[in-house]
């Protein structure tokens, strides 16, 4: 089809479009209920819950594959995905408008999560393996691009609005902005996305699919070392999720109660303009590291950088300082050394979980797990904090590094001339 080959015209939408939802869930949410006075340990809680959607899509990614139209499904979601916007601004006029608000949060999580799985299958059905490598790229710049626009913009636009309008006025507005958009980008994706039908596996039915997945799942479970691997996966994500989730709320935290008294739109400075910029280059810098020294050498060193953001932190903590640069050149340390560890975590799932007969699957599975172990640390986090205050906190999250690194003594790592499986099977 003509619309498969312009690739140019599609996946900068589509992967924009994925990005910028799930942003709004799992970081924009955050942020935005902090300002409205919940308290760290139920936003932690709850934002934790949501990104369960993502954890457990490998549930239903392979029914997925019944839909012969992929393009349909992803337009579908992404329609959807508008008007859960569209009910977060009205949501948040509501009495109880907390409980709406994460029910509508739950509707957008879960069709983004199921958007990912259509775009991605929608991509490898629509290009060949030439074309697919050659645009890899720009699906990671307008995902991450997506970053930059919710962190940098939105956040920015809702921070000007709330001293104009209140906190309240402020968020819904935002919300039916971004309601419009999300549905003029569907619209224009339901005009421009290649209608490539999939005749793959058109002779599946769901009991079939449902036979493969349990034949994936105990497959998985049965690989030898798999287990400690995935004692290995949680906890190299442990203080990870804790601090990811607290550190943007301590920004936000007035001085009196320990933190950096910012306003949103100053968070909106350092975190979409600095800290998207350090995010890049300290994963571009990551995988160069890594290729170089391969993975087994590489590791200790990308443990070491994920416990950056948590000393980071903990000098914050500590310091208060005041002015935004001495804080934007923090968050600019912290965003850089996140970004060059979390490839670690990518690469090892990637080359030493994945690999054998059902190499895509195990690696949704695998990245399953991953989700998992950050949400697990992300719904303690809050109660933690509220426990011990932000300064006690960081320091222990500073600790929750410290069993990753005593783990790669009896982890199983995958030898750099390790040969590829061949056939991958989802």
């Amino acid at each position: 089809m003509e619309q498969a080959k312009t690739p140019m015209r599609w996946v900068p939408t589509l992967y924009f479009v994925q990005g910028m939802q799930f942003f709004v869930v799992m970081l924009i949410a955050g942020l935005m209920f902090k300002n409205m006075g919940v308290e760290n340990d139920q936003i932690a809680r709850w934002t934790a819950v949501l990104g369960l959607a993502w954890a457990i899509k490998p549930l239903w990614s392979p029914f997925l594959e019944l839909a012969r139209s992929k393009k349909l499904v992803v337009v579908a979601m992404q329609y959807l995905g508008a008007v859960g916007l569209g009910l977060m601004a009205l949501a948040l006029h509501l009495p109880h408008w907390f409980g709406a608000a994460i029910v509508v949060l739950f509707l957008i999580a879960y069709a983004s999560a199921t958007h990912d799985i259509a775009c991605d299958g929608l991509y490898m059905a629509s290009l060949d393996s030439k074309r697919q490598a050659a645009y890899a790229g720009w699906q990671g710049a307008f995902f991450n691009g997506a970053r930059f626009f919710v962190t940098g913009f939105v956040l920015k636009l809702a921070g000007h609005l709330e001293t104009e309008m209140g906190v309240f006025n402020a968020w819904s507005t935002v919300f039916a902005l971004l309601c419009v958009l999300v549905g003029v980008l569907a619209t224009y994706n339901a005009r421009f996305l290649p209608g490539t039908l999939s005749s793959e596996h058109g002779d599946m039915t769901a009991g079939g699919v449902a036979t493969l997945l349990k034949e994936v799942v105990v497959d998985f479970f049965k690989k030898p070392g798999i287990w400690l691997a995935v004692l290995f996966i949680v906890m190299f994500r442990f203080a990870e999720g804790q601090v990811q989730t607290i550190g943007p709320l301590f920004l936000l935290e007035s001085r009196d109660k320990g933190g950096l008294g910012l306003t949103t739109g100053q968070v909106a400075d350092v975190y979409g303009w600095v800290g998207t910029g350090a995010f890049l280059v300290g994963s571009v810098l990551g995988g160069f590291v890594t290729s170089r020294l391969g993975l087994k050498r590489a590791m200790p060193l990308l443990i070491v950088a994920m416990a950056v953001p948590n000393a980071t932190f903990y000098y914050l903590s500590s310091a208060l300082p005041q002015d935004m640069l001495h804080i934007g050149a923090a968050v600019g340390v912290e965003m850089l050394g996140y970004g060059f560890g979390f490839v670690g975590m990518i690469l090892y799932i990637m080359q030493a979980v994945a690999p054998g007969r059902f190499q895509t699957a195990h690696y949704a599975l695998g990245s399953g797990v991953m989700q998992l172990g950050f949400i697990f640390a992300k719904s303690i986090s809050g109660d933690i904090q509220l426990a011990m205050g932000y300064q006690h906190f960081f320091a222990w999250t500073i600790a929750c590094g410290l069993p990753a690194l005593l783990l790669l003594l009896w982890v199983p790592m995958p030898n750099s001339t390790a040969p590829r499986a061949e056939t991958a099977t989802a």
